[in-house]
């Protein structure tokens, strides 16, 4: 992952040039059927925020688009059982699976399943096994495959998606082990409901095999699909939208983009965008969550957001001591995370960079560990890419903790238990930076 030094630069000199960018607008979802660069993409589409489809040849070489399928185009259920119904410890593999007709709580309630009961549900759906009653449509979803079945690669993500601070954070967590990184299976007629994806980060999917139909709106036009109360509707077909009562800003006239994702292909999902999703045969998916550089001041943003609503839920509670920690507390269990992890998220980021950018010159930083530990165990160095891809990443993080130091709420919180105060830590991402342009 290569940056030109002078995008870097202009992009250091000129703190509104993404937003610039951001502000085109999107008038229809490229299709690219050849390898571009990763320059290109990233000016193209991360930077502007847009999505885009790539061909099938981006995953012409995976091992799932090979033993996960039949020769015929579907999924491969003996080899899948074979290869996932049971666990190292010959343990069934128990997978999250939701139910599609069904509403709880705005997402279709989940239940776990053995993986080999699933594809025997599977199997009945597709055949027609008589039942007494009807059944249920059964999507297995948020499977977090690559953690459970480590020494198995299915994939391998595109250089476009390396840059991803979730899937870098998250794991290297002592508290919780965690990711974004999924596998979803399901019948035709299984769907995903209206929404945008966490932290409105970013997300890709590619299609193992199956079709899927993606109906996706430009941020600003799920507001039409809010009622009265600012609840998002649960699905975009409901004949609820048409009470006007209900949905005062509903209207025929929104903007909407259909995408039909065939086998092979991929399709990206900016920050924001919110989408409802069908499977439109018998679909297997690997999706990612992540954000980087170009989205991070999103993410942030939507995070302040949904503090505020926070706030404006549990202000009967105002006068209680702590309700500003209270806040952060719901925050965490609504949101998924705090003011303090968010920053915490940065800094660990932050913090192989500099290592790498301190390597290539004289300034030695002091992260509180030792650089070189950080950099050959942690880190995956395909997830920072090239030094100036280093620099524009801490450019971004400097910018996001400048706000945060600008930010009421953020100030109240315990900075005894951050890594490295705020000021310290900003005076360092500026030092960092104003030399690595400065030197050129």
């Amino acid at each position: 992952m290569d940056l030109p030094f002078s995008l870097i630069q202009r992009l250091y000199q000129n703190s509104d040039y993404i937003g610039e960018l951001r502000k085109e607008p999107c008038n229809t979802i490229d299709y690219i059927t050849s390898p571009i660069s990763y320059e290109s993409f990233f000016k193209q589409y991360l930077l502007s925020n847009k999505p885009c489809v790539f061909s099938s040849i981006a995953t012409a070489g995976w091992r799932a688009r090979r033993d996960w399928v039949t020769g015929d185009g579907k999924p491969h259920f003996v080899q899948l059982l074979k290869d996932f119904a049971m666990d190292e410890q010959r343990k069934d593999v128990v997978v999250p699976v939701a139910n599609c007709n069904q509403e709880k709580f705005s997402s279709h309630p989940k239940r776990d399943m053995s993986f080999k009961d699933y594809i025997g549900y599977w199997k009945n759906r597709i055949i027609g096994v008589p039942t007494k009653e009807p059944t249920d449509c059964l999507y297995l979803k948020d499977w977090h495959f690559t953690r459970q079945f480590a020494g198995y690669t299915a994939y391998t993500t595109p250089e476009y998606f390396q840059s991803d601070w979730l899937n870098e954070y998250w794991p290297q967590q002592q508290d919780t082990q965690d990711d974004y990184r999924f596998v979803y299976m399901g019948p035709k007629g299984s769907w995903t409901s209206f929404h945008a994806d966490v932290f409105h980060s970013y997300s890709w999917s590619a299609n193992i095999c199956g079709c899927k139909k993606w109906l996706l709106y430009p941020p600003g036009e799920e507001k039409c699909f809010k009622n009265k109360f600012g609840q998002l509707v649960f699905s975009i077909d409901s004949v609820e939208l048409h009470d006007t009562n209900l949905y005062p800003e509903y209207h025929d006239d929104i903007s909407c983009f259909e995408v039909i994702q065939k086998a092979g292909e991929v399709i990206f999902v900016p920050s924001g965008w919110h989408h409802q999703v069908f499977n439109q045969e018998d679909t297997i998916s690997v999706n990612h969550n992540w954000f980087n550089g170009c989205s991070v001041d999103l993410c942030w943003n939507y995070v302040k957001e949904c503090l505020k609503e926070v706030k404006v839920e549990i202000a009967d509670c105002l006068d209680m001591d702590g309700w500003l920690t209270q806040c952060q507390i719901v925050l965490k269990a609504s949101c998924g995370i705090d003011y303090a992890e968010f920053y915490n998220l940065l800094f660990s980021i932050a913090k192989p960079r500099l290592a790498m950018m301190s390597q290539n010159g004289s300034e030695k930083i002091d992260m509180k560990s030792d650089t070189s530990q950080c950099m050959a165990k942690e880190v995956n160095l395909c997830q920072i890419g090239s030094s100036e891809h280093a620099c524009f990443d801490l450019i971004q993080i400097l910018r996001v903790v400048e706000d945060m130091m600008q930010d009421d709420d953020f100030c109240q919180i315990d900075f005894s238990a951050l890594p490295e105060l705020p000021v310290e830590f900003s005076e360092k991402l500026q030092k960092m930076c104003s030399e690595k342009i400065s030197e050129k």
